[in-house]
């Protein structure tokens, strides 16, 4: 035997394993040891609902040889249509240009408006600026923090052309009051559905309300691909308009009708899609049944408010965003979210305003103030709800908060 490998081979066996730096964790999906809780071992934000059924896919598509887009695609546009409730689903490789191409396809451009909230990711109201348009920010409902009808119809002038409701967290907008604003004034209506997979609206699914919405499928997201968006639509002309813009405008291949973009999914993300799909019901169950707990104990200490649901829609719970009031609390939230971090409990706010970020105002988009917007900007913190969460898990998250607030009495 060599040096070298001698060397190796006593190393081997006299070494202790090495251990993973805390900066090469991953923030989405950590491994956890069970009932141990603290800064190395966090409580992640979010946690994707992945197994060996997506593993499985995807060892299928990869034997297949064919990875670009193709009969997974479209079959997971089949089934998230039928899901949704709509005749057509379009893919595209990730939320934010399926939205662009939808503001495209239905003729969007220099010159028109668009109304949007601001409590949203800066990409709703960036695809407008992609385009051609001009997001026009409204505020939103104190409440649910989804955009204010009222505030909409305010907002309307001779230039706007369509109003974007964002399903904050995935609780549906007030969509009878938006769609009969737009129905008055002739306006399209574009849903925001990134984060409302499953919800619903006075009985019908998010997304088959509007002209077209729009669905993400980030890891953030109650369902992933890792990447990936999906347009849902009723009006065919619309979809085939899509189905153009995705591919280099092509109608057949080489032959080229518009000038479009590559934005195609691949077999890759359909293939996890499609088994993410069948499990979205149950991830939206037990989502609901974290945020039932959380609700109930928090909702015990004054200045803590849970989110709202209202009565005629069903909330997945995407995101669970609480609003602290700190003069009830006497902490504010970003106390509370360092007290949380230190903690190993992952929390995070959604969203800064996006009016006022500096890219925007760099571009003269936006006005000087949204009060409601900004006032609940500076309040709101989002807690771990995913579905990998135990008991304990949520009992450390509640007895976390009460130690800060017992601490604040």
């Amino acid at each position: 035997m060599s040096l070298k490998n001698s060397n190796t081979s006593s190393s081997r066996s006299t070494q202790k394993p090495r251990r993973r730096s805390p900066g090469s964790r991953d923030p989405i999906h950590p491994r956890r040891r069970p009932h141990s809780r603290g800064p190395a071992n966090p409580i992640p934000l979010a946690c994707p609902s992945v197994g060996k059924e997506e593993v499985e896919a995807l060892k299928n598509v990869i034997a297949s040889g064919w990875l670009s887009q193709g009969e997974q695609v479209e079959k997971f546009e089949r089934k998230f249509a039928a899901y949704v409730g709509v005749e057509h689903a379009v893919a595209f490789m990730n939320g934010t240009v399926a939205l662009h191409s939808i503001l495209l396809a239905l003729g969007i451009g220099r010159g028109d408006e668009v109304i949007v909230p601001s409590l949203t990711f800066f990409s709703t109201a960036t695809s407008v600026i992609h385009a051609g348009g001009t997001p026009v920010f409204a505020e939103v409902d104190p409440e649910s923090f989804n955009l204010d009808p009222s505030d909409v119809e305010r907002k309307i002038t001779k230039k706007t052309k369509a109003v974007m409701p964002v399903h904050y967290g995935g609780q549906p907008a007030d969509m009878k009051e938006i769609l009969e604003i737009a129905g008055l004034r002739n306006l399209l209506v574009i849903e925001d559905a990134a984060q409302a997979h499953g919800a619903s609206y006075k009985g019908k699914k998010a997304g088959s309300f509007g002209d077209a919405a729009m669905f993400s499928f980030t890891p953030t997201k109650n369902i992933t691909a890792g990447e990936g968006g999906m347009v849902t639509t009723g009006d065919g002309s619309l979809a085939a308009k899509l189905r153009l813009l995705r591919n280099h405008g092509q109608e057949k291949q080489y032959h080229h009708v518009v000038v479009g973009y590559n934005y195609r999914m691949t077999e890759l993300q359909a293939a996890v899609g499609i088994e993410q799909l069948k499990k979205l019901d149950s991830i939206n169950k037990k989502k609901n049944v974290n945020a039932r707990y959380l609700s109930e104990k928090l909702s015990k200490f004054s200045g803590i408010v849970p989110p709202a649901i209202k009565n005629d829609r069903t909330h997945p719970f995407t995101l669970y965003t609480l609003k602290i009031e700190e003069a009830l609390t006497g902490f504010s939230r970003t106390e509370l979210a360092e007290w949380l971090g230190k903690k190993g409990i992952s929390s995070k706010v959604y969203f800064p305003p996006v009016h006022l970020q500096p890219a925007l105002r760099y571009l003269g988009y936006g006005p000087d103030s949204l009060p409601i917007t900004e006032g609940l900007a500076a309040k709101i913190l989002s807690l771990p709800c995913h579905p990998s969460l135990k008991r304990e898990d949520l009992e450390f998250i509640v007895s976390s908060v009460e130690a800060l607030w017992k601490s604040k009495r």
